[in-house]
């Protein structure tokens, strides 16, 4: 079974968590207290998740410090790579050639942790009355070649849009959730041009709230009361199904996909109790309350080996 079958389904933007007082002498991922730091880069649908899980754990561990940085997943992907983070986040996964980079560049090749998990919710407008939409349909609104461009061709009046045409919100492409969307709903077809292509999640959900042609998507936890997700209906047919921990957990939700943590070998020291940490009740209460979904640990996902 290949990697991915596994699971079918603008400046720099940082945020930093500089925990605990300064000191001489940090270890990367180290022992050492006082003097430990670990550096976790990428997937922007992840930031706030892994700003969240490092403001918690300093209460826990002051020794420790934790420096989040977000931009995208393949730009996690990169800095693990080159030896600079020690954890990549991410919400697509690494590709051979990638893995193989890493490997060459440091001597050891890269691991994965399945963390949590997450819907890709599609998003219109509130006053959008389009209730669900098929993933073929989805593919025909953003790939070349689509042949949807109009609202009036999925069955509704837009009445908010002047000119019934359907304006595309994406995501940038060094986006994990743009690839995963791709390899998902399109088929790795290409995207067609023209769409608004946004540097963040929050930033495509804001966009679909303000604009009543647009359509778009983005994680699950970034729904507000300004928008409102669509049901999805998978390429089987069926029913369309809303996004949800139980729809994403029976596997029922079309578009739902894991969400990745990447170290360089087995974690060891401060880097594994950290992500053993993220992975216990404590830290998926965390990410449940974010509006992701925690692990089944009835059934926890195999990971990578």
């Amino acid at each position: 079974m290949s990697r991915t079958d596994r699971w079918q389904p603008a400046a720099w933007a940082v945020i930093s968590v500089w925990l605990a007082g300064c000191g001489s002498g940090m270890q990367s991922g180290g022992g050492g207290a006082g003097n430990t730091v670990i550096r976790v880069e990428g997937s922007d649908t992840m930031v706030n998740l892994a700003q969240a899980w490092a403001e918690e754990y300093s209460k826990i561990h002051p020794e420790v410090r934790i420096q989040v940085s977000g931009n995208g997943s393949g730009v996690g992907i990169a800095s693990l790579i080159d030896g600079v983070a020690d954890m990549a986040n991410s919400s697509r996964q690494m590709r051979d050639k990638e893995l193989a980079r890493a490997e060459q560049n440091t001597g050891r090749r890269p691991v994965e942790h399945v963390v949590g998990m997450d819907a890709l919710a599609v998003y219109v407008h509130k006053d959008n009355p389009l209730d669900s939409i098929t993933v073929d349909q989805l593919a025909e609104i953003y790939a070349d070649g689509g042949s949807i461009t109009n609202w009036s061709q999925l069955g509704v009046k837009n009445v908010g849009c002047k000119t019934d045409e359907i304006t595309r919100v994406s995501r940038q492409n060094n986006s994990g959730t743009y690839h995963y969307f791709r390899q998902a709903v399109l088929g790795d077809r290409d995207f067609k041009l023209g769409s608004i292509d946004q540097s963040g999640s929050k930033d495509v959900v804001a966009l679909v709230a303000q604009t009543p042609c647009a359509i778009g998507y983005s994680g699950m936890g970034y729904h507000t009361d300004d928008v409102k997700w669509l049901k999805v209906v998978g390429k089987e047919g069926g029913e369309g199904v809303e996004p949800s921990v139980e729809s994403v957990l029976d596997h029922t939700y079309p578009i739902a996909r894991p969400l990745l943590i990447y170290t360089l070998g087995e974690p060891t020291g401060a880097v594994k109790e950290y992500l053993d940490w993220m992975r216990s009740e404590t830290g998926q209460k965390i990410l449940a309350d974010l509006g992701y979904i925690p692990l089944d640990f009835s059934a926890p996902p195999t990971e990578t080996p």
